[in-house]
């Protein structure tokens, strides 16, 4: 069973030879950009720095896919956002938004795949596939519907809107939505095999259960059953209140952070409905943890039944090889 015929059957709760171990969110350290010579913020710009950089957390440490883009603003740039393109550890941000005075003026680019950086990604997929061959994931991330329209609007204005104007707060999501199926599918044009859909902004920690049953499960539903191939979503934070209705989303699979402490009872909450990625601590065990840290809460994961071993969140730069390397040899260890 090679690489990508193991995470395909893990993604869909199939019968495998050993539990896949990759990253379905952030990859990129500022160890593997000093050694590959692809650093951010270039990297984010240029799709054969994007490349190396995305194939070297497979080459180097062992992990069993490949990814890219490292941040949730492409899309959102070419929406009319302005980005802060961060550093060599600190990603790319929204600082400016193109629709704070309502939805009156939304209006989807003439030519959205060839906006802003989207051309890149959609080239540094195809070189990612060139250079890994057929047996290894290719794994696109994009922002969900739900954080697109909240940067579109600001996030202030789109916490106003549920409130005082829920017919413009849906109006945004609906357009965001729109977007993101219209940029998912080009992904996957693109030679993608997967798309991690990081969705910080449906977490409980901002928007109330009741909220997400109500507004954001739809529009969630809405782009799943309109993107042709499998997705996987990703909500920051403790999502135990939310989880079953994550399942309820027609993503194939769910990521999930440490955050959430009963992964049995979370695996027995979506038992028959969709997989669990994660949840190895990244800011705790990855970034500041020591080999027997990582070793410890790989075999707790497997043990527990997660169906892909994946860091809970996004890889912080400053992540050492070594651990990455170690979350690898865990699960081999584990199998051993």
């Amino acid at each position: 069973m090679n690489m990508k015929e193991r995470f395909m059957k893990a993604l869909k709760g199939e019968e495998v030879d050993k539990v896949p171990v990759l990253s379905v969110t952030q990859t990129a350290i500022v160890e593997l950009m000093d050694q590959t010579g692809a650093s951010w913020p270039e990297a984010h710009s240029d799709a054969q720095k994007m490349t190396d950089l995305a194939v070297a957390s497979y080459e180097v440490c062992g992990l069993e896919g490949v990814r890219a883009p490292y941040c949730l603003t492409v899309l959102a740039e070419a929406m009319g956002c302005t980005i802060n393109m961060g550093t060599q550890n600190r990603q790319p941000s929204v600082t400016d938004h193109p629709f704070t005075q309502g939805v009156d003026d939304l209006k989807m680019p003439e030519n959205l795949l060839g906006t802003g950086r989207i051309p890149v990604v959609l080239e540094t997929l195809k070189l990612m596939r060139e250079r890994v061959g057929d047996d290894v994931p290719v794994i696109a991330g994009m922002e969900g519907p739900v954080t697109l329209a909240s940067d579109l609007a600001s996030v202030k204005k789109f916490m106003k809107w549920y409130i005082k104007k829920p017919e413009d707060f849906q109006t945004v999501l609906d357009f965001a939505c729109d977007a993101c199926i219209e940029y998912a599918n080009a992904l996957f044009d693109a030679g993608a095999d997967v798309i991690s859909v990081p969705d910080p902004v449906a977490s409980p920690d901002l928007m109330s259960p009741d909220s997400f049953d109500k507004f954001l499960k739809p529009v969630l539903q809405r782009f799943a059953d309109n993107v042709k191939g499998p997705m996987i979503l990703h909500v920051c934070g403790d999502v135990t209140p939310i989880l079953e209705m994550m399942a309820d989303c027609h993503f194939l699979s769910l990521s999930i952070e440490e955050k959430v402490k009963d992964l049995k009872g979370a695996k027995e909450k979506v038992n028959g409905k969709v997989t669990i990625c994660g949840n190895i601590s990244s800011p705790f065990t990855l970034l500041a943890g020591d080999e027997e840290k990582v070793k410890a809460d790989s075999f707790k994961a497997l043990e527990d039944g997660i169906d892909v071993l994946a860091p809970g969140c996004g890889i912080a730069p400053g992540t050492p090889v070594a651990n990455l390397k170690t979350l690898v040899a865990a699960r081999d260890e584990y199998y051993s």
